[in-house]
């Protein structure tokens, strides 16, 4: 199979933790023709969505940082292959946040013509975090504005801490806890993170929401595939920080399902599904849905190094199956240039 990972520069990424590297790694382990591009490289030609790529297909059976070089020594032939995206089998969109809604634009009109995971209007629809607004019974209280004066009105009015997130980002950039009792600090960052200095159409709508005490102990990373639990571990924070995100320095444990995490993923399942959101990672706190992570879901190494498992296996598996169906449909005629 033909299978092409639409993702950040190589060069960028530590394979050793990173869930890209892992899922391309098996693609290569089974034999499939593995390509590489990033956003800028899709563009239309006559009519067809086609991309840049470079073949990254190397021997198999390489230590992992071994085959990221060798990866990365692929981009350095002058070998660019112009390829119809429809030729391909399936595409992986794993480029970080913020996404690149051109590139997306480009290839929605393909979407059922090549299987890509996750599809580009899910991608749009859940990259936000006010996607989880269509699951309300199973959030924390959610408030969402650019009026700095409501703002501080919710947070006094709520009368305990509560967390500000910008909606964009990831990570945990920018998310911080907030309460009345630091009111002049509390004004100031509101204004901040709205831009209150500009007209209020420019401004920027930020998230306030309760903050859950159970978060102390963490929250819980749960990797979804096709709607079904695929692996799961749970992240404690450093001492000192609030915030469960290992690039915020969180540690890894292991996390057994609980009857609570199996209700919040049957309440999503279906939305999810219905938007071509098939491999996402959410987090939990206690009972509460927190974050649907849908662009760039992590988490299969440290899944991968807590329980022996090799979850990378099921996922290229499940590509597999879809990109089969997905070409049982006519295809277009392969078109390669250099």
């Amino acid at each position: 199979m033909k299978i092409a990972f639409l993702m950040d520069k190589l060069e960028s990424i530590n394979p050793t933790y990173e869930t890209t590297s892992h899922l391309m790694y098996e693609c290569n382990q089974r034999g499939h023709t593995v390509y590489f591009l990033e956003p800028h490289d899709v563009y239309i030609r006559a009519n067809e969505v086609v991309a840049r790529m470079r073949n990254i297909t190397v021997a198999s059976d390489l230590p992992m940082r071994e085959y990221w070089q060798a990866l990365i020594d692929c981009l350095k032939k002058d070998e660019l292959i112009f390829e119809t995206i429809t030729d391909l089998d399936a595409l992986f969109l794993r480029k970080d946040p913020p996404l690149n809604y051109q590139t997306l634009e480009f290839l929605e009109s393909v979407n059922h013509r090549v299987f890509m995971i996750n599809r580009t209007v899910g991608q749009i629809l859940g990259n936000s975090k006010l996607y989880t607004l269509n699951f309300p019974a199973i959030i924390p209280e959610t408030h969402v504005s650019r009026d700095p004066k409501r703002l501080v009105r919710i947070i006094e009015n709520f009368g305990g801490a509560m967390v500000i997130k910008p909606l964009q980002r990831f990570g945990g950039e920018g998310v911080i806890k907030v309460s009345t009792r630091d009111q002049e600090n509390l004004l100031s960052l509101i204004d901040f993170y709205t831009r209150s200095n500009r007209p209020y159409e420019d401004r920027d709508p930020i998230m306030v929401q309760e903050y859950l005490e159970a978060g102390r102990d963490g929250d819980v990373r749960i990797l979804l595939l096709n709607g079904e639990i695929l692996g799961a571990m749970r992240r404690v924070p450093k001492e000192g920080e609030f915030r469960s995100n290992v690039k915020a320095g969180a540690r890894v444990v292991p996390h057994e399902i609980t009857a609570q995490d199996k209700a919040i993923c049957d309440i999503i399942r279906d939305r999810l599904i219905n938007d071509g959101l098939y491999f996402v990672g959410i987090d939990i706190i206690g009972d509460k849905l927190i974050e649907i992570n849908c662009v760039s879901p992590g988490g299969i190494p440290r899944i991968n190094e807590l329980n022996g498992v090799r979850l990378e296996v099921q996922v290229i598996d499940f590509i597999e199956k879809k990109a089969k169906e997905h070409g049982s449909e006519p295809r277009l005629r392969a078109a390669h240039f250099s």
